[in-house]
């Protein structure tokens, strides 16, 4: 019998299943004796008690982020679509910002789509297409105070919009008459007698951003071939919706806000967002980071089920202890806060005890030992 139930408990099942897969054909004793092998490997790649794995952690990530470049912004195919990379895109990320510079999503599709059938069109449906995108020109008549607003007849057709929809949406959104005169041209007069003159160039203005077809917030998109399938890219980021069109594969299409992606698939999905999001950066900067080390800043941001980030309004404002507080930013204001609430700070780690000269309790998973003093 081979020994998988020994160490059943003992290994990762992931690990298991891999030993499993790897090891169908082989005779029962060298499975055990790579089962023992494997397990002595695991035993000595798991943290040993005492280690400071949070010093180690911020020295293996802080020490190479110093090496990195500062160019902000990489071109991916098109002047339009650029992503922030490098030492930004890391700030961004460990502060745990929710505005992010440069949302994107990769989507992966369904077959035949992802053979490159219908690829543009589908594309361009999933765009957010506004007025300013299929217009001509717009022009003020001021006598008569009205706005006419000429369309692209050929990139309507493209996206497949017919002026019917044009005017549907923006009578949804303005409060004016809208009606179609002849070859493309939409008549928008406002609603009021007297429209000061200011007022309709506002009107104007804000007829160019009304939305009318796609998927909002979806700015640009770019179809590329990877492997063998095609995906889009697209700046800007919409996982839900774009996660309910039929021709999407939801089960891989991911988006690099994790605030989003945390929100929609929960917090498990999010912080594997952030780790894959660093470890991209670290790839493309061609430095070496451990990845264990990663995924406990991961852990850190994540562990109370919302992501905090690594600042004084994030993971360093849930500390207990006010010294550590005061430490980080804004001493004065922590203290004189600790004082008028008659705090205690019970000095259980690191920050507080070097501030105060006493020997720090460092390390992970040690025991402490109680004895009946006499």
């Amino acid at each position: 019998m081979r020994e998988y139930k020994y160490y059943e408990g003992k290994l990762p099942d992931s690990i298991l299943k891999e030993v499993k897969e790897k090891t169908k054909d082989m005779p029962e004793r060298r499975v055990n004796k790579i089962l023992e092998e494997v397990y002595k490997e695991y035993r000595k790649a798991k943290v040993d008690a005492g280690e400071s794995v949070g010093l180690v952690g911020a020295e293996s990530i802080g020490e190479p982020g110093t090496q990195m470049t500062l160019n902000t912004f990489h071109f991916a195919g098109v002047a339009e679509m650029n992503i922030t990379v490098g030492l930004p895109r890391i700030i961004e990320i460990l502060d745990g910002r929710k505005n992010i510079k440069t949302p994107m999503m990769e989507i992966f599709l369904n077959k035949p789509w992802s053979t490159g059938k219908d690829i543009r069109e589908l594309a361009l449906s999933i765009k957010e297409t506004a007025v300013k995108d299929i217009m001509l020109d717009i022009a003020v008549d001021i006598v008569d105070s009205k706005i006419e607003l000429r369309l692209n007849s050929s990139k309507m057709k493209d996206i497949g919009i017919t002026p019917g929809i044009v005017i549907n949406a923006l009578s949804k959104q303005l409060k004016a008459l809208i009606k179609k005169k002849e070859d493309e041209t939409i008549v928008i007069k406002p609603k009021g007698k007297d429209e000061a003159v200011g007022e309709i160039y506002k009107i104007k203005e804000k007829i160019k951003d009304v939305y009318v077809k796609g998927i909002k917030d979806i700015k640009q998109v770019l179809p590329v071939k990877r492997n063998d399938e095609f995906i889009i890219i697209t700046a800007g980021s919409n996982l839900r919706d774009i996660m309910k069109l039929k021709e999407v594969d939801a089960s891989r299409t991911v988006s690099n806000d994790f605030f989003e992606v945390g929100e929609v698939l929960g917090i498990e999905a999010a912080r594997q967002v952030i780790i894959n999001e660093i470890n991209k950066v670290i790839e493309a900067q061609g430095l070496n980071v451990d990845s264990r080390h990663v995924m406990l800043a991961a852990d850190t941001m994540c562990f109370v089920g919302d992501i905090k980030g690594i600042t004084r309004y994030g993971v360093v404002s849930e500390k207990a202890s006010v010294l550590a507080r005061a430490s980080f930013e804004t001493p004065i204001k922590h203290i004189i806060n600790a004082a008028l609430e008659g705090e205690a700070d019970h000095l259980n780690s690191v920050v507080e005890n070097v501030m105060l000269n006493q020997p720090i309790p460092v390390g992970t998973g040690l025991p402490g030992l109680i004895t009946k003093v006499k």
